[in-house]
């Protein structure tokens, strides 16, 4: 292609000229094709990218169409019913009822429910009476002596570094108004963290805010700030569920001097989280160290969070608690779904639990060892309705936590930009003229009617179901379409199974 670009980009910058003196024509045509030979002839000689070097100017509009192929995807290409993570009817929902307005649907589902993949809620012929009241949990066993009462659903952790100034005192902001609580993420509690609402502080292997000058865990540091009457809980971060085993990645354009101050590292760099704790390496020491935090905080709080990997890591956790008498206050169980603002692809989809089988797996465990009503469990994944959050409850949780909901309550488009610093609505983005564009007075709005009409919706289901109190709620609530692969489940409920003919 490069000998055909020259041959005919030459001969149509000599008919140009020729043009321009026998016909008087505009000499900017030829200027124009003058410069795309200059172009033509740098990326030829170039050795670094194959395309440009074979098709010296078309080779642009690969990258460009490379560079706005999400945005065709989403808004050309797919039906209302894809998208991934979330599909335009999730995110649609998101943005209805942080908005405040009608979140109804017409004309019935768009989903094919034959299928084993369909869940339904068993609903009740006589429903109960709507509660208006939003639900709450207390988290505290018997070594904490500040007991909190959470809401039911919670900001999950994002750190400020990840997300910009703005976006993380508009999350803080709503959580006060709407009285539920703000995970600050790995990055470290800030003053955008402290402006009113209650904050779960998570504490993560680079100890940020917490370090000493070597990098590891301070307890005089951690003190000074677990104190803070704003900070309610503390949550030692063991892993994630978007990239479990792996440390927390801040890319290099986000790092910037102020938050590189706040995290004890050096600015414009990229920094990388240790995979593991330097304050414990096993179960003994990780029990240990929850009594430690209990002690240095007054009493909070304090568990912990991970994304299921081997199951006997987690029993030998739970055993190590018996042995020392000591229970975290609450349990995060992080599914392998989860999402983050950056993680190698085979971490985000190689490694890891689902939440549904491991909110079973962590209920099952400290049931069978007569030990959950000393612990509460917290989920966080793909939690963004009134449907999910009934769910995760039927399976195991007591509250639940969503990072990505409140994403889109501030108004993120899913524009898959979270790792570059160019997040177009100035979420996940430390560039100031976009972090502009997200209003704080608007959003913070937007994340309390989020929180509040998504709680409306968990209640409505509860009282369709028949039911007053999330306690009531187990997995026989729901169905699975693989129920019904029977012919005689296809038409014959299963209380009616004894006039079935097989």
């Amino acid at each position: 292609m490069r000998k055909e670009f020259f041959i005919i980009g030459t001969g149509l910058f000599i008919l140009s000229l020729a043009a321009h003196f026998l016909f008087k024509t505009s000499l900017l045509i030829a200027i124009s094709i003058f410069i795309l030979l200059i172009i033509g002839i740098f990326n030829s000689m170039q050795h670094k990218h194959s395309i440009l070097r074979n098709f010296p100017v078309l080779g642009y509009f690969r990258y460009m169409f490379e560079e706005i192929a999400p945005e065709i995807q989403q808004y050309f290409i797919e039906r209302t019913t894809d998208g991934k993570p979330f599909s335009r009817n999730e995110r649609s929902l998101v943005y209805r009822r942080a908005k405040n307005i009608s979140d109804t649907t017409p004309f019935g589902t768009q989903l094919d429910i034959n299928t084993s993949s369909y869940e339904g809620l068993k609903h009740s012929i006589f429903p109960a009476k709507v509660n208006h009241e939003l639900p709450r949990v207390s988290i505290g066993g018997a070594d904490c002596t500040q007991p909190y009462s959470a809401s039911l659903f919670n900001i999950s952790a994002m750190s400020f570094g990840s997300l910009s100034e703005n976006a993380i005192i508009a999350l803080n902001k709503g959580a006060q108004k709407g009285n539920f609580y703000h995970n600050t993420g790995e990055g470290g509690l800030t003053q955008y963290h402290l402006q009113g609402g209650d904050v779960t502080w998570q504490i993560g292997t680079g100890y940020f805010g917490c370090r000493n000058d070597e990098g590891n865990f301070d307890d005089e540091r951690f003190a000074e700030k677990a104190n803070h009457p704003f900070v309610k809980m503390i949550e030692i971060k063991l892993s994630q569920g978007a990239k479990p085993g792996h440390g927390g990645v801040l890319p290099a354009a986000k790092n910037t001097d102020e938050i590189a101050k706040i995290r004890g590292v050096k600015p414009h760099t990229e920094i990388l989280s240790p995979p593991c704790h330097t304050a414990f390496d096993s179960p003994k020491g990780l029990i240990e160290f929850v009594a430690r935090l209990r002690n240095l905080s007054n009493g909070k709080p304090i568990g912990f969070k991970l994304c299921i990997g081997q199951t006997s890591e987690f029993e030998a956790i739970c055993q190590e608690m018996m042995e020392q008498n000591c229970y975290p206050d609450f349990i995060t169980v992080d599914g392998a779904e989860g999402g983050t603002g950056a993680a190698p692809l085979e971490f985000s989809d190689g490694v890891g639990m689902p939440l549904e089988p491991a909110l079973i797996f962590v209920n099952k465990t400290l049931i069978r060892l007569n030990i959950r009503d000393k612990i509460r469990i917290i989920c966080s994944g793909k939690i963004i309705s009134g449907h999910a959050i009934l769910k995760a409850i039927a399976l195991g949780a007591d509250l639940c936590n969503s990072a990505r909901g409140f994403m889109f309550s501030l108004g993120c488009i899913q524009a898959l930009r979270c790792n570059t610093n160019k997040c177009p609505v100035g979420i996940a983005t430390q560039d100031r003229m976009l972090e502009k564009g997200l209003v704080i007075e608007d959003k913070f709005e937007r994340v309390y009617h989020f929180h509040k009409n998504t709680l409306h919706a968990a209640n409505e289901l509860l009282a369709a179901a028949g039911k007053t109190n999330y306690t009531e709620v187990d997995v026989s609530l729901f169905m699975r379409g693989n129920e019904f692969t029977h012919l005689s489940d296809l038409y014959f409920p299963d209380n009616l199974s004894n006039v079935t003919k097989h």
